[in-house]
């Protein structure tokens, strides 16, 4: 017998139109992190104080060659945010990368082990709950300085927490399995059902799990960025730039417009594809 998981309500996966816009964006952000050298228009670093604050291209007064204008020391807008968007993208990805490597393996490990091994994990996954990560990444940016690298290591050791319980508790669910009841009897080491076992079925979940930790990597950073304990100048980060903004908000409103609604688009499309990518893999029909 079959088991349908929806049987109707709003479209979902990718007959969803939020997820493919979702996936637009996010594809677009990658294009523009991936060729960034290649996209922008001028040297995102170099100074025109004669070009200072010039328009965008919907004002008046523009210049025909600064599509986005510039900002207040006359660099331009549009490649200082292309390079934000490639800034973003990488603190993202590489902050989910060290926080889905800590936590996958500790869930891992106590959902297949359970017992002592168990205990000790649920322990450390309270002791991170516990931890505010924002006031722990402005005290460690305070005291050791502001460094792509050592944002990067802060923001990656203090988001493992959603990785490790998702991975625990799929990982329960997978090892009373039969798949895995004759690996064990086909004389399967530990580590190969871990690897060839466990770690492919949980995949999916952990997938979604990814789409949100960048999205609140990138929004972290952002707001480091702002208070000036992020990403260090003259690095064109998209809360750095509203930051050296705020002080012409009134007078020029489009130099802090454009990286905020930059950075809420982006972090959208994000979710937007996490949304889709967990109804993919959480709302399956059967046949």
């Amino acid at each position: 017998m079959s088991v349908v998981s929806v049987t109707a309500g709003p479209k979902r996966g990718w007959k969803s139109v939020s997820t493919w816009i979702g996936a637009v964006i996010v594809g677009i952000a990658l294009i523009c992190a991936i060729f960034t050298p290649l996209l922008v228009p001028h040297d995102p670093f170099a100074q025109d104080l004669s070009k200072r604050l010039l328009p965008p291209f919907w004002m008046a007064g523009t210049n025909p060659d600064y599509i986005l204008g510039t900002d207040q020391l006359g660099r331009d807008y549009l490649s200082r945010l292309i390079w934000g968007c490639r800034i973003s993208m990488l603190i993202g990805v590489t902050v989910t990368v060290v926080s889905a490597l800590i936590g996958i393996t500790i869930g891992v490990l106590g959902g297949f082990l359970g017992g002592r091994v168990d205990d000790a994990v649920l322990f450390a996954i309270t002791t991170r709950l516990s931890i505010p990560p924002v006031l722990v990444a402005l005290a460690v940016a305070g005291l050791l300085g502001s460094s792509m690298t050592l944002l990067v290591l802060t923001l990656g050791l203090l988001l493992w927490d959603r990785f490790a319980v998702v991975a625990r508790s799929t990982t329960m669910q997978v090892r009373n399995l039969d798949f895995v009841a004759a690996a064990w009897c086909a004389g399967c080491s530990r580590f190969r059902i871990l690897a060839g076992e466990v770690l492919p079925n949980i995949a999916s979940h952990l997938v979604v799990v990814a789409t949100l930790e960048i999205a609140l990597a990138i929004l972290l950073e952002a707001a480091l960025s702002f208070l000036g304990l992020g990403v260090p100048p003259p690095l064109p980060s998209w809360g750095l730039m509203i930051a050296e903004a705020k002080d012409y908000m009134f007078f020029s409103p489009w130099v802090i417009v454009i990286p905020g609604v930059a950075l809420f688009v982006l972090v959208l499309g994000i979710n937007l594809l996490g949304d889709g990518l967990r109804d993919l893999f959480g709302a399956r029909t059967d046949p």
